[in-house]
């Protein structure tokens, strides 16, 4: 890809994990640990550079003053369902961040996204963190980060699992100061707009929805 602000985190970890969301035999438990997983790894990635505060900790040897993450400073948005997974992943890992629900449904006739339940906290001054499986036409995305502009967050980021070549150039084309974290960046969209090689529908596969 010739977009900066696009990471895929192609190590050895990642690719053992994300051939193990392929393979069919992987069962909905697995597959949402599996999620949970590459989540933890794309969220070290993505705050890396994130400036500490000070705070105190009341420590064994009493109070004292430690370096930690603006809890406070950040929120997590995840893209109903696939992302949900995600979302319980992060908010894990750090505890005192606030979660959103954005729910964007693709007409599968049009291929355009529908935007049909919006919670979100307040984001104004804080640092937005998207949260979702797919990221095909790149549709759902644009639709969250148009949102959570909307809302005056100071900074957006997104987290991803698997993406299409297509969907990254449209998100980068539309909002190019969005920092994309990506496990894997498949081969391309085929004529339905479906990822290949892809995973499948990753909602279905966490849930055990019947197709």
């Amino acid at each position: 890809m010739d977009f900066p602000m696009i990471k895929e985190l192609s190590n050895p970890i990642i690719k053992t994990l994300i051939s193990s969301l392929r393979d069919k035999q992987t069962d909905a438990l697995r597959f949402r640990h599996i999620v949970k997983e590459i989540t933890r790894l794309l969220l070290n990635e993505a705050l890396s550079n994130t400036e500490l505060i000070s705070q105190s900790v009341d420590t064994w040897r009493g109070e004292e003053v430690h370096k930690v993450l603006d809890e406070q400073n950040l929120i997590v948005v995840t893209v109903l369902r696939a992302g949900m997974p995600m979302l319980e992943s992060v908010m894990e890992m750090l505890p005192n961040i606030t979660g959103g629900f954005l729910a964007i449904k693709r007409d599968e006739s049009t291929h355009k996204s529908v935007l049909y339940y919006d919670r979100l906290p307040d984001c104004k001054g804080k640092k937005v963190i998207i949260v979702d499986v797919m990221l095909a036409t790149g549709g759902s995305l644009c639709d969250a980060i148009k949102i959570v502009k909307e809302k005056e967050a100071s900074e957006i980021i997104s987290l991803n699992i698997i993406g299409a070549p297509e969907g990254l150039k449209s998100v980068q084309e539309s909002y190019p100061e969005v920092d994309i974290f990506i496990s894997q960046i498949d081969e391309k969209l085929n004529e339905n707009k479906f990822i290949i090689p892809g995973l499948g529908d990753a909602g279905d596969r966490e849930y055990n929805t019947p197709e």
